[in-house]
């Protein structure tokens, strides 16, 4: 299990494309080869294991060397070996939304498959989603979806991992099974993969080698720990207490959304929960996957209507309803509100520049909009150095950290009075979150904005929030300092310093 760690930008998205084999990531030189068996009989492609037969057949099998790029577009040794590889991307959630999870997974197993049905359960399980078995796949949250994701890959059967921030938005928790899971499996199947993280913990915890990544080369390589200690240098945040005692801006009494639908009767995504938020506050949601979280701050933002109970927004001396539709309702409050998406999207074909401001219906002179894009872009923590060849690049040229970053950006640009940020760090390296904390803290204080922070990223969490709600199974269990709430109720993820087994796997 091979690490890659490095900023936003450093070029790791860019190397797990061309080992996956993404027609658009061709390598300007260089090759990328692949060690395999191929059945001399059905032509399935197995492990490198010298004498095996085929798995599939029971015939013989040659070792092949593939040479992946040197081959045409549509050879089929190509296909096979492309068909072998599962990868998972950052932030991209490519299920059918109005499937059930079962039924997600079953898409990713052909029909014919024997015992098809046990195989697809067998996976939920894997991925600890097995209680959401029948739930709906667009009702579940950012983390269930990503498992979902995993499951769907692993059920190709692949020969080689290539996984992106494969626990990006998941809770430390749930992040540390997923972590024993890809493990286990990997060695259980004698496979090797590739991941790239931002987390130093995971690739202390998962990989065998690391290599740290600056700028599209390797900058070190070696022992995951010394890789990880040493990109971490410098790596360094002092919390500024926010004393400023405002007057409520948000407040939910009673609030409950229930879903409903035929399969699984009422769903209680929010199941009655009450709590204040202050002006000029910095308020984190935090909890385990699918606690309700994400669904708590679309009521705030008038996105869903609670099924029951009050959610207001207090605009100038009145407070709006956000469950009242219409323009004398919360229509009144939603241009004051900025919203960052967990799954956010950018223009494809508009430049940074333009997604800054026309895209996003903002009119002023165009010097001044310039002036103002590079004043956020900045803020998020882009080098004033190259801010300018940013502005005018198109986003399929960024890194997926890179975009966020545009996104968050998005949202300041338009200085609202409360903003809703969705997971903002789940794709960012540790030094780019302690600036995007930082740029948090001084817009609340010197544009007097309120935030509200739904996050499984606990030292963001614990650096930038001034309060937090701990949310479980739909409901707000406890409110109060950050750090207490993580300490209690063990948000911090595992303590075990290796998860990697101490046996090497026999494999070539």
């Amino acid at each position: 299990m091979i690490g890659l760690i490095g900023r936003s930008g450093a070029g790791k998205s860019v190397l797990l494309h061309m080992l996956r084999g993404s027609i658009d990531y061709k390598p300007d030189s260089g090759k990328i080869i692949y060690h395999l068996n191929r059945c001399t009989k059905c032509g399935n492609l197995d492990l490198p294991f010298e004498g095996k037969p085929c798995t599939k057949c029971g015939s013989d099998s040659q070792r092949i060397d593939v040479d992946f790029w040197a081959l045409k577009e549509h050879d089929d040794l190509r296909e096979d070996v492309f068909g072998r590889i599962a990868i998972m991307l950052q932030r991209t959630f490519a299920l059918f939304g109005d499937k059930t999870v079962i039924e997600n997974v079953l898409e990713a197993i052909p029909e014919g498959t024997p015992k098809r049905v046990e195989r697809a359960i067998q996976l939920l399980e894997f991925v600890n989603m097995s209680h959401r078995t029948m739930h709906i796949a667009r009702d579940l949250s950012g983390g269930e979806k990503q498992r979902i994701v995993l499951a769907r890959q692993i059920a190709k059967n692949p020969l080689f991992f290539v996984a992106d921030e494969p626990t990006g938005t998941l809770d430390p928790y749930t992040a540390d099974i997923i972590h024993n899971k890809l493990v286990t499996y990997v060695r259980d199947h004698s496979i090797a993969m590739v991941f790239a993280s931002h987390w130093p913990e995971a690739i202390d915890k998962m990989a065998d080698r690391a290599y740290w990544l600056d700028n599209g080369k390797v900058k070190m390589e070696g022992k995951p720990s010394d890789v990880t200690s040493k990109f971490m240098e410098g790596y360094h945040f002092d919390k500024v207490e926010h004393v400023d005692d405002g007057q409520p801006i948000v407040r939910l009494v009673d609030a409950e959304k229930h879903f409903f639908s035929v399969d699984r009767g009422v769903v209680k995504a929010v199941d009655g929960i009450s709590f204040e938020i202050e002006e000029r506050e910095i308020f984190g949601i935090i909890g385990y996957s699918g606690a309700g979280k994400t669904t708590t701050s679309r009521l705030i933002c008038g996105q869903s209507n609670a099924t029951k109970g009050k959610v207001e927004v207090r605009i100038g001396d009145d407070w709006i309803d956000m469950s009242k539709d219409g323009y004398e309702n919360k229509g009144r409050a939603t241009p004051y509100i900025g919203v960052l998406h967990q799954e956010y999207t950018l223009y494809p074909f508009d430049t940074v520049l333009q997604n800054l401001t026309t895209s996003i219906g903002i009119k002023m002179p165009a010097e001044l909009a310039r002036m103002k894009a590079i004043q956020v872009l900045v803020s998020v923590g882009f080098d004033k150095k190259n801010v300018s060849r940013i502005l005018e690049a198109l986003p399929d040229t960024l890194s997926v950290g890179e975009c966020q970053r545009i996104a968050f950006a998005q949202v300041l640009i338009k200085e609202p009075r409360i903003i809703v940020l969705d997971e903002p760090t789940g794709t960012m390296d540790p030094i780019t979150k302690v600036i995007v904390a930082k740029s948090v803290i001084r817009a609340r204080d010197t544009l007097g904005e309120t935030f509200i922070v739904v996050s499984h990223d606990m030292d963001f969490v614990r650096n930038c929030c001034d309060r937090a709600a701990f949310m479980e199974k739909g409901k707000v269990v406890e409110i109060g300092d950050p750090a207490t709430l993580i300490e209690k109720f063990d948000l911090r993820g595992s303590d075990d310093e290796d998860i990697r087994n101490e046996e090497e796997p026999q494999q070539e």
